[in-house]
């Protein structure tokens, strides 16, 4: 039998309420939401367990939420039906599906990561704090297939409902690292990265004329402040993205996509 919940002052409802409003608790349980049947069944093809799934029978039918535990093997035991009002407060879009999931983090340590080609290709992002930013990063490493995103001194979790909305997904779909600056560097150096930093600076080299075929990492940080002098440092070279108009920098996750996809096109893959 499906379970169903009727009230928003359920104390299970008002704990998800407060895993979808705060990083602290998402932290401290090792859980978080997932709204829409597209980013749960990514989730799920990624080996995110799937503790929970919640729906609106006036969003999606009892047979469609059915259909995906046949497919998924979730157990039907931890299904709940719940009402319109109660869906609103666990939801985070405005146009949303009538589906919910509870699932449960993954480590991501940088010595889990593992790659399949012997020169990689990561990009990685320094102290990113919009969750929105990370997101449109990780939709575009997926569209490129890259090897690895690594976050580096991370001012937002990934398990961010805005990070899993703006990714559409893709939080799921790329092999993700989390440390400090220091310890991405000395993972860079240890495996033999050339690394690259994109930076305003007299030393900068334009991007195109640098041969990312190598193992490699793209270092990108924030719009503000640009990447910490850590990095900068610690660079095969730094490189900049030549503006030809008024502004001197674009949106991380544009110049992100004008580096990743020159590496890509010089390896020959697109």
């Amino acid at each position: 039998m499906i379970k169903n919940i009727s009230s928003a002052q359920n104390p299970y409802i008002k704990t998800l309420i407060q895993l979808k409003d705060k990083s602290k608790n998402r932290k401290q349980s090792g859980l978080f939401l997932i709204e829409g049947l597209r980013e749960i069944n990514l989730a799920l093809k990624s080996d995110y367990p799937i503790e929970t799934l919640l729906f609106d029978p006036k969003l999606i039918s009892q047979n469609q939420i059915e259909n995906l535990v046949s497919n998924k093997a979730i157990s039907i035991e931890n299904i709940i039906s719940i009402n319109n009002a109660i869906y609103q407060k666990l939801a985070h879009r405005d146009t949303t599906e009538g589906i919910i999931g509870l699932a449960k983090s993954k480590d991501h340590g940088l010595n889990l990561l593992k790659f399949k080609s012997d020169t990689p290709l990561i990009l990685v992002a320094e102290a990113l704090e919009k969750p929105g930013n990370i997101g449109a990063l990780l939709r575009t490493a997926d569209a490129a297939n890259i090897d690895a995103v690594i976050i580096a001194n991370p001012k937002s979790d990934l398990y961010n409902p805005n990070c899993i909305r703006s990714s559409v997904g893709c939080v799921f779909t790329n092999q993700i690292g989390v440390g400090t600056t220091k310890e991405v560097i000395e993972y860079l150096k240890t495996n033999h990265y050339n690394i690259y930093c994109a930076a305003l600076g007299s030393d900068s080299k334009p991007y195109y004329n640098q041969d990312f075929k190598k193992s490699t990492a793209l270092i990108v940080g924030t719009e503000s402040t640009g990447l910490t002098q850590e990095w900068l440092k610690n660079s095969t070279q730094n490189i900049i993205i030549p503006m030809q108009g008024k502004i001197d920098s674009m949106n991380v996750s544009v110049s992100a996509a004008i580096l990743i996809f020159e590496a890509k096109r010089q390896r020959n893959f697109i």
